[in-house]
């Protein structure tokens, strides 16, 4: 059970697990990859997203690069990446990523990206730009990318499948009951069906959700047994931590025996892959779920 520390008559918080604690970034290759980071004025989910193994996964030479700028369209409840108007697409960013792939020595590049609803092709050609000149300049890097909706326009989903990254993305985040006040403008059954759709086109494909945020534990099943319902090769189980002070709040700390179970579940149910506990986020470990 997670502790909690009542502040006063109006606010009550949790006090955060000894397992949730990290170590602070340091090292070569965290300096290396910080440079590069900065260097080239590249944006990665790693800092946009606040994510709590930055500094173990940039000690190891690894970053999970964002395209499409690092403003969203959408305002998800959870999220830590800015919300509003983005910029002009930089058509200079797919070379910029791919190189820093190739001067880091990157052997599995994980990209992602913002929600760009703002253009008619959802961003879908930066991403298909991005997976070529990765190719183009490390013929020997394997990719996962993690993907958008695209509003459920299924030609700009067609283009990630074309060009056939190793492992396609798409996290459900949260269970169905939650959807709308976790993700606002998403929508439960079309991730699922863009799940789908990439498992139909040959893709081994990736899913993620979130705990933490009041679900049940009977909703977490049965979020899982929808994505296997698509046949999802590889899940990812974390736990949820809340950014700011105006994004969802935490509703409890999910125990690492409980995130075991998890993954025990998971396995049974058909999943290839399972990565499950307090700290796991989408692109953690991302290089074992090639298999």
């Amino acid at each position: 059970m997670s502790e909690i520390i009542e502040k006063d008559n109006s606010e009550i918080r949790i006090k955060k697990p000894k397992w949730l604690r990290v170590k602070l970034p340091t090292g070569e290759n965290y300096r290396k990859v910080r440079s590069l980071v900065d260097e080239h004025k590249l944006h990665t989910i790693c800092e946009s997203g606040s994510c709590p193994n930055m500094g173990e996964c940039w000690g190891e030479g690894t970053a999970t690069f964002m395209i499409l700028g690092n403003i969203c369209t959408r305002s998800c409840g959870f999220c830590a990446v800015k919300t509003g108007r983005p910029e002009e697409v930089d058509n200079f960013e797919p070379g910029k990523v791919a190189h820093s792939v190739k001067t880091m020595g990157i052997k599995h590049a994980v990209v992602t990206s913002v929600d760009r609803d703002d253009l008619k092709d959802g961003g879908s050609e930066i991403w298909v730009q991005t997976v070529k000149a990765i190719r183009h300049q490390s013929p020997g890097t394997t990719m996962e990318t993690l993907i958008p909706d695209f509003a459920g326009n299924w030609e700009n989903l067609q283009k990630i499948i074309d060009v056939a990254p190793e492992i396609v993305s798409h996290n459900l985040e949260t269970v169905r009951r939650l959807t709308k006040q976790v993700r606002i403008q998403a929508k439960y059954d079309r991730s699922l069906e863009v799940l789908f759709r990439l498992k139909k086109g040959g893709m081994r494909t990736k899913s993620g959700i979130m705990l933490g945020l009041g679900e049940t534990d009977q909703e977490i099943i049965e979020a899982m047994e929808d994505l296997r319902s698509v046949q999802v090769d590889i899940l990812t189980l974390g736990q949820y931590l809340q950014p700011t002070s105006k994004h969802l709040p935490i509703v409890e700390f999910v125990t690492p025996e409980r995130f075991d179970r998890y993954r025990e579940i998971g396995m049974e149910m058909g999943f290839r892959y399972v990565e499950s506990g307090p700290l796991v986020r989408s692109s953690y470990h991302a290089e074992k779920h090639l298999f």
